[in-house]
């Protein structure tokens, strides 16, 4: 079973490791009063308060060359940072805000992980240098001991409204048949969502009818296709915010949001008579920043099905509309008529695959030798970017992480000749890609 991740970090000396074994509630990592005790990571998994995660206990930070051993301690907490899905950023409460934590508070900022930050060593009320946390730019900070075990119960809430939500009906199913594959069907209301999952279930199980936005809670459903089992979730039609008035409707596309957000695939099913509306297009993009694997059905396909060319239209139609998802499978279907319910579940199968594929960093930095020579990046100021070394730092979706310098000032277009490259190279037509430009040298490069 998968666990959200998440990376504790800060400066030396602030109490990282002793939150890590307040939260694993075990002493896996050393402690000592001593900066820097801690160089490798150290992970653990947790149970805290009906939240299940892995954390990971990272060494300080400290700002040195990449060749030195500071240094690749550094880089290795870098690399935790960008494969968290939350930070926790501790700093010193007695001592307050010191200038060696500003540096690596905008790291973090960079990043784009959601952070927790945390004011340390704050028992007996010694809590005067939190106030100095609002500086960094990081929210509010939680007075907390790790010693004493003080602040856990405002940490829980922080962490309940930051982690990933988990699936509600989830379990540990793990076993011979593996587990199942969580599909959410989005889209807009009277798209035919609750009649495609009758079709598939072979049964009535869902209330459909032709008035729209009979669907108002997201609902779970176990099913299996060619033997896998699949844990379906149909959704309550998603209209733009501002036509919703009604206090129900707002929910029920909340729930939907959270149906996105626990699926592992997402089908987006548009009406073929009159596809690729503006809200079509925002519910995409709300799946590709979810990070969601993607696949595009044109449902009530046997109304149109005598329109000789518009399939091939319509595909051309989603390169040009949603060029982030680049090659994403579009399957004609009839939820009604029960026509390519098939294709649509080999296509939901293949992009799980393709979401949680992972290159390894030779091939990776193959081919970036490659599309560089091809294309070298831009020059700033007369001096030229040079991209030093890629690595891939998570799968779920694909995301890859660039080294090298002056990376903040590549141009937008050059960092879309480098996903569209990826893409390509590596065969992930359809999933979003993920590219992290991090400034620093390649700890291989002693050049």
């Amino acid at each position: 079973m998968d666990l959200p991740t998440v990376a504790i970090v800060g400066r030396p000396n602030v109490g990282k490791s002793t939150l890590f074994n307040r939260l694993v509630g075990r002493k896996l990592a050393l402690v000592d009063d001593r900066p820097g005790v801690t160089r490798d990571r150290r992970e653990g998994d947790v149970q805290f308060g009906g939240l299940s995660f892995r954390v990971i206990d990272t060494a300080g930070l400290e700002e040195a060359d990449d060749d030195t051993l500071t240094g690749r301690m550094r880089m290795q907490t870098e690399a935790a940072i960008l494969a968290a899905d939350v930070v926790l950023f501790v700093i010193d409460a007695r001592a307050g805000v010191l200038p060696a934590d500003q540096p690596f508070a905008e790291l973090v900022r960079r990043s784009g992980v959601p952070v927790i930050l945390i004011a340390n060593k704050a028992e007996g009320g010694a809590i005067a240098g939190a106030y100095e946390a609002f500086s960094l730019g990081l929210g509010d900070p939680i007075p907390f001991s790790a010693e004493h075990g003080e602040g856990l119960g405002e940490l829980h809430e922080a962490l309940k409204t930051t982690l990933p939500e988990p699936d509600p009906d989830a379990e540990d199913e793990d076993g011979p048949e593996g587990r199942p594959l969580r599909v959410a069907i989005v889209g807009r209301p009277n798209a035919g969502k609750s009649t495609l999952i009758n079709r598939m279930l072979g049964e009535e199980r869902l209330l459909v009818g032709p008035e729209a936005g009979i669907t108002r809670d997201s609902i779970s459903l176990d099913w299996a296709w060619r033997g896998r089992r699949i844990k379906l979730h149909d959704t309550a039609g998603m209209r733009r915010r501002a036509r919703i008035d009604d206090k129900l409707e707002k929910l029920a596309v909340s729930d939907g949001l959270r149906a996105v957000r626990f699926a592992e695939v997402v089908v987006v099913l548009l009406d073929a008579t009159i596809p690729f509306e503006k809200q079509d297009l925002t519910i995409v993009d709300l799946v590709e920043s979810e990070g969601r694997a993607l696949v595009i059905g044109l449902n009530k396909w046997d109304l149109v099905a005598d329109q000789p060319g518009l399939l091939k239209t319509l595909r051309e139609d989603c390169t040009r509309l949603l060029p982030q998802v680049r090659g994403v499978s579009v399957v004609p279907l009839s939820g009604l008529a029960g026509d390519g319910v098939d294709r649509l579940m080999q296509a939901v199968v293949q992009a799980a695959e393709v979401w949680d594929r992972r290159v390894s960093t030779s091939r990776i930095n193959d081919w970036l030798s490659e599309a560089t020579s091809r294309n070298p990046p831009p020059a700033v100021s007369g001096r030229r970017i040079k991209i030093r070394y890629a690595t891939q730092v998570k799968s779920r979706p694909p995301h890859f992480a660039l080294f090298g310098n002056q990376l903040n000032a590549l141009p937008k277009s050059y960092t879309r000749y480098l996903v569209n490259g990826l893409r390509e190279a590596f065969d992930l037509p359809g999933t979003p890609i993920r590219l992290s430009l991090r400034t620093s040298q390649n700890p291989f490069d002693k050049g």
